[in-house]
């Protein structure tokens, strides 16, 4: 039997936040072929087959944020979104592969929908976390009044979870003062609901960019850090992950504060997330491999996931039909 009950934990304590040092900012360097060849090694050296492969896989499933952030979004839409995570796998995969209890880690919708699925969660009498994107998503452009009653209207819908994105125009001109103080204020707006900052790596032009602005966030007082929109060009790739990771690693040695991390965007595959999850437990150890601390934001990754799965238990790849719901 493979222990689902991790992905039942809540989030870790919130993050208290530091004084923005800008010396450690100032000084921050990044060594880009020898992140590259990291990357390169991690995907190759580390496989994972059969039983062992289904329980990584099981685990992947309890991390993901099950998202729709389209403009064709309905109330159906975010109903059948919220059936699905609670449901991840097919009746007939649960009981062969002996799990109990397993959900994704959460849902992830517009401002709009959050009362959509919070409503459809309380019908299903399932206790998962609504997550929010908010502050001008996912340009994060709009005045700053704006953003900050998008996220109050968000939490007062119900959402538990709010990624906000930082405005990079701020990042590209070196004004991290100014990161900073956004970001304080959107984390005030916040209250008790945990915030996970969106660094839209695609768009900072530089590793070490995104580093900075990665130390920045957490002094900021962000309880994760996330990769991007999933609507740049680039989206989360490795070598930005091992980068943000071990800002990650940095910012606890120095301060003693977990904070959690979320790629999204471009992460389709069994492979993809399996990726993602060596990354964790090779650079950040065995704390990081849970929903409170490590989340895949994704729409269409359950569904290769559910298909690695079928074929593990069938030794056959399923037929569309098979996979109704994904």
């Amino acid at each position: 039997m493979v222990d689902t009950e991790v992905n039942k934990m809540t989030m870790e304590q919130r993050n208290p936040g530091c004084a923005l040092d800008l010396e450690w900012v100032s000084k921050v360097r990044v060594n880009q072929p020898a992140v590259l060849r990291r990357c390169e090694q991690l995907v190759t050296r580390r496989t994972v087959k059969k039983q062992y492969q289904a329980a990584w896989l099981l685990r992947a499933v309890t991390c993901i944020d099950l998202t729709t952030l389209s403009g064709d979004d309905t109330q159906t839409n975010v109903q059948r979104l919220c059936f699905k995570a609670t449901h991840p796998l097919r009746d007939d995969l649960v009981k062969a592969l002996d799990v109990t209890g397993i959900t994704t880690g959460a849902v992830c919708v517009y401002p709009s929908r959050v009362q959509d699925a919070v409503t459809s969660l309380k019908q299903a009498r399932v206790i998962i976390p609504v997550a929010s994107v908010a502050t001008g998503f996912p340009a994060g452009q709009t005045p700053v009044r704006i953003r900050l009653a998008e996220i109050e209207f968000a939490v007062s819908e119900g959402a538990t979870e709010i990624d906000i994105v930082i405005n990079r125009s701020l990042a590209l001109a070196g004004d991290w003062q100014g990161v900073y103080d956004e970001i304080q204020m959107f984390r005030k707006a916040c209250g008790d609901v945990h915030m996970k900052t969106i660094l839209a790596t695609g768009e900072l032009g530089s590793l070490r960019n995104v580093y900075k602005a990665s130390l920045v966030a957490m002094m900021a007082g962000s309880d994760f850090i996330k990769t991007s929109t999933g609507k740049e060009g680039v989206n989360a790739i490795l070598p930005v992950g091992l980068v943000m990771v071990r800002a990650i690693r940095d910012y606890y040695t120095r301060y003693g504060v977990k904070i959690g991390f979320k790629p999204a965007g471009g992460i389709r595959t069994a492979k993809d997330a399996l990726a993602w999850l060596f990354l964790m437990k090779e650079e950040l150890g065995s704390d990081w491999l849970n929903p409170g601390l490590f989340r895949i934001g994704a729409s269409s990754l359950l569904t290769d996931i559910e298909r690695q799965l079928y074929h593990y238990v069938y030794d056959r790849y399923a037929a569309n039909h098979d996979m109704a719901m994904a």
